[in-house]
């Protein structure tokens, strides 16, 4: 892929999980893999030291940054890291969400009516203006440098219109317009900025065969997806091969759901 060699990009939210590598991992370490010096962000500190772990054991360049992408200090701090360990940014991933049962578990089982406030309150700060936070501290960097890639994960949710998940379907929806806002707005000064939009994905050969074996099997897809799915995505829309796409939302889910 062309244009990545080199390049200094943030993935925020890139921590591998015991199951293995979800789509920020995966993502982290496809863009190493091409070249990248990455810089690992996650609200957990050992979940970005175990990517940054498995990138350097492929020959890659990364460093790991414990931050809270719903604080602003935490965030402008991340972007820092890659300041000084490599002297700018030029793209971002931005795939961090709270997935607490605290916070997504009752989102997942709650609706408009239900959903507790404070619940809701919590996934806009993350899937909402922790992203806003990210961008903000980002632009600068490139405008400095000439323009850069941005990516948000945002979700199939936005098209599902489903029975519970409402925080969570309406900060994704809401994502879309910010991505299209930054693609407006400095998409002449060379940022681009666009949205990957994950069906279901199993970070394992058991999530897979569970998935399988249930009704939320891939309808038009032999397989499950795979965070390396996500990566490759995300990896082409920030290298210069993806230079002429710019404020989309690229649904990658194996025909599951058509946008």
């Amino acid at each position: 892929m062309r244009g990545l060699d080199g390049k200094i990009i943030v993935v925020a939210g890139g921590g591998t999980a015991a199951a293995g590598p979800g789509n920020g991992a995966a993502t982290a370490i496809r863009l190493a893999d091409e070249g990248a010096s990455v810089v690992v962000g996650d609200l957990r500190g050992a979940a970005a030291a175990t990517t940054v772990d498995l990138i350097r054991s492929r020959g890659g360049r990364a460093v790991p940054f414990e931050f809270d992408i719903a604080d602003d200090g935490s965030v402008r701090a991340l972007v820092e890291c890659a300041a000084e360990h490599y002297g700018g940014v030029d793209g971002l991933h931005v795939n961090a969400a709270d997935i607490s049962p605290e916070v997504l578990g009752v989102d997942g089982e709650t609706d408009l009516l239900t959903i507790p406030l404070e619940v809701w309150q919590r996934t806009l700060d993350v899937n909402l203006t922790g992203f806003l936070l990210m961008a903000r501290a980002v632009i600068p960097e490139m405008l400095e440098r000439g323009g850069g890639g941005i990516t948000n994960t945002v979700s199939d949710a936005i098209h599902a219109g489903e029975r519970v998940r409402v925080g969570y379907a309406a900060t994704k929806s809401a994502l879309t317009a910010v991505t299209r806002h930054i693609a407006s707005r400095w998409g002449r000064d060379g940022i681009r900025c666009n949205s990957v939009s994950p069906g279901i994905i199993a970070r394992n050969d058991e999530e897979a065969e569970a998935l399988q074996a249930t009704r939320r099997r891939e309808p038009r897809s032999p397989r499950a997806g795979r965070p390396d799915d996500i990566a490759a995505i995300v990896a082409y829309l920030l290298s210069d091969d993806g230079a002429w796409v710019n404020g989309q939302v690229w649904s990658v889910n194996g025909g599951r759901m058509f946008s």
